[in-house]
């Protein structure tokens, strides 16, 4: 029964696509039942991180001390690694990347149990304790729903790549009810191109996910603040200062991230690996509580509490004494957040680092402010420099200042910092920027040149799947062939190269007709003259794993028209600079049609 009523369900998906005839009016259609779906995964996704911990683990962290406070986390840990071992099979974690990957590598293809399975093993490892975020997991169900609809439909590889972008754009419009940071966020981490057929689809998949988020959780979402104070004018030196000092910590974050998860990497008992990470993370929640979970429940203290030392005294219990106890307490859950966020990634669970990113940038406002306050006797307001430098350190991160801005706006649900966001957010940009040219996200794509950008001839070049305009129907000579054998294979070819193999296929040279036109004639010499004699060496050669953009620069760096391909060092054909370009014409039109 379940299936005739899934079967029946797809069958009436499919008939949308003959009914509308109009294939723009099918992607505004397309992105408003993404952006439902999206909506409707994070709320799940979000209410099952709070009812596993409120179910297992209520009533643990009110304080510092207490076993179970290392046992949960490792707990949530090990359920996270059997459910990916066995149930998955496949690793999940690092959403966003993965998102990344498949766009530029898999065609926007997204495996359909990414659907699911991200929200199971993310809510067992946030829901215990991990110290992790929900958002890079419910980007990656966002974007595997509308992958998976857009192929579902038989769509091109830019329409699923829209609908990919959809679903991501809903996630994060469902997660923090703003529908416009979902859209930046879109755009500039994804790096989807800019255009009013995109725009107005990620419109409706980013309002329509943050309505429904809306209307099942109303204000409760992650977290949610209304700005008391405005902008003043005579702190806009010390924002731009918080900016230099959130990039330092961006820098800080991403590079602590990225060395202390090859570190786990190195590790390859999965066991061993799991019990190292749960045991480090649950020996800083037990001197640290604040670093259990998501982390949002401390940065609402931060905003709501009135002065360093009742802050200490809510954040951190009786440890937080006086004020240089408390700065070096704040110090400490600033440095080693990273290092909880790392060990429980690294353990094998399954989490983002958007909200451990959000909750450093939160602790670096206000250490920051705090600091200040103290030590030149004035009176910043925390919560605006707490708002401010979790822009600034997202920026860093991501790399992604408009995202960065507007989040923080929407959340804080005005403009009145909006200034100082923006301030902030580009200095900490710029800052991190100067010395880390990717985001964390993109360094390991990057650095195997398998990440796409705006650069949408690049983007292009990199897709083609040039391999399909390999001509094979060159006739081949052998190098101890004589003038003779070459030119009775030249009257039966209509083409003037001709690839010199040996017995076992493996290229030696070419010889081209221009070169033996002038000897052809010469009968006398038809037994004396090798091929081996005649051919030349191609200036270069390409191996059919390379990629498009890779082929084209052979062709750039040589100038040649046509350039021999190889198989692992065999010989499979040759590829015309001229088949090259007509491939690359045909699917940029796919790129560039509105």
């Amino acid at each position: 029964m379940q299936t005739t009523w899934k079967a029946l369900i797809l069958r009436k998906l499919r008939q949308l696509k003959t009914f509308f005839t109009d294939q723009q009016t099918l992607i505004y259609l397309l992105s408003f039942v993404v952006g439902l779906a999206s909506a409707l995964a994070a709320v799940l996704m979000k209410n099952a991180i709070h009812f596993t911990h409120e179910l297992f683990t209520q009533g643990v962290m009110k304080g510092a001390g207490g076993i179970l406070s290392v046992a949960y986390p490792l707990f949530g840990i090990f359920l996270t690694v059997l459910v990916v071992k066995y149930l998955v099979r496949e690793n999940i974690s690092h959403g966003v990347s993965r998102v990344l990957y498949a766009i530029s590598r898999r065609k926007s293809y997204i495996k359909n149990h990414n659907s699911w399975s991200s929200i199971l093993a993310s809510s067992l490892t946030i829901g215990f304790g991990g110290s992790v975020g929900a958002e890079a997991p419910i980007v990656l169900t966002g974007a595997s729903i509308g992958s998976n609809i857009g192929r579902y439909f038989k769509l091109n590889y830019k329409y699923v790549t829209l609908l990919l972008g959809c679903g991501a754009a809903g996630a994060i419009s469902g997660i923090f009810k703003a529908p416009i940071g979902g859209i930046l966020f879109t755009l500039e981490v994804l790096m989807l191109d800019l255009t009013m057929s995109s725009i107005v689809p990620l419109l409706i998949s980013s309002v329509t996910a943050a309505t429904v988020a809306f209307f099942f959780m109303g204000d409760n979402v992650l977290f949610s603040f209304q700005v008391k104070h405005g902008f003043i004018l005579s702190e806009l030196p010390w924002y731009l200062i918080l900016g230099v000092f959130c990039g330092v910590m961006g820098l800080y974050f991403t590079k602590a991230t990225v060395g202390l998860e090859k570190l786990y990497k190195k590790i390859k008992n999965r066991w061993i690996r799991m019990l190292i990470g749960g045991s480090v993370l649950g020996g800083l929640i037990y001197f640290l509580p604040a670093l259990y979970g998501e982390g949002y429940e401390t940065v609402m203290l931060l905003l709501n509490t009135d002065g360093s030392l009742a802050t200490g005294a809510a954040v951190f219990g009786e440890m937080a004494s006086g004020f240089w106890a408390f700065a070096g307490l704040m110090a400490a859950l600033l440095l080693l957040k990273v290092v909880a966020t790392a060990s429980t990634n690294g353990a094998g669970g399954v989490g983002g680092i958007v909200a451990p990113t959000l909750f450093t940038g939160g602790v670096a406002g206000f250490f920051f402010c705090s600091m200040i306050n103290h030590i030149f006797g004035l009176s910043l307001i925390d919560s605006s420099f707490t708002l401010t430098a979790m822009a600034g350190v997202f920026a860093a991160v991501l790399h992604a200042p408009l995202t960065a801005i507007f989040l923080i706006a929407e959340i804080t649900e005005g403009y009145e910092l909006l200034i100082p966001l923006i301030l902030t957010s580009t200095v900490a940009f710029i800052t991190s920027r100067t010395f880390q040219k990717h985001s964390i996200y993109t360094e390991q794509l990057a650095a195997s040149g398998e990440l796409i950008t705006h650069d949408k001839d690049k983007a292009v070049m990199t897709l083609l799947d040039w391999t399909k305009e390999v001509e094979k129907d060159l006739l081949t000579v052998s190098p101890d062939g004589t003038l003779g054998d070459l030119v009775k294979q030249i009257s039966k070819s209509n083409r003037n190269i001709f690839p010199v193999v040996d017995e076992f296929n493996i290229l030696e040279g070419v010889v081209l007709l221009d070169d033996v036109r002038d000897k052809m004639f010469n009968h006398e010499l038809y037994d004396k003259v090798t091929v081996r004699d005649l051919m030349t060496i191609p200036p270069s050669y390409i191996d059919l794993s390379e990629r498009g953009d890779a082929v084209l620069s052979a062709f750039e760096r040589t100038g040649a028209w046509n350039l021999p391909v190889l198989d692992r060092g065999q010989y499979v054909g040759f590829i015309s600079k001229s088949r090259i370009f007509s491939a690359y014409r045909e699917l940029l039109k796919q790129f560039s049609e509105e």
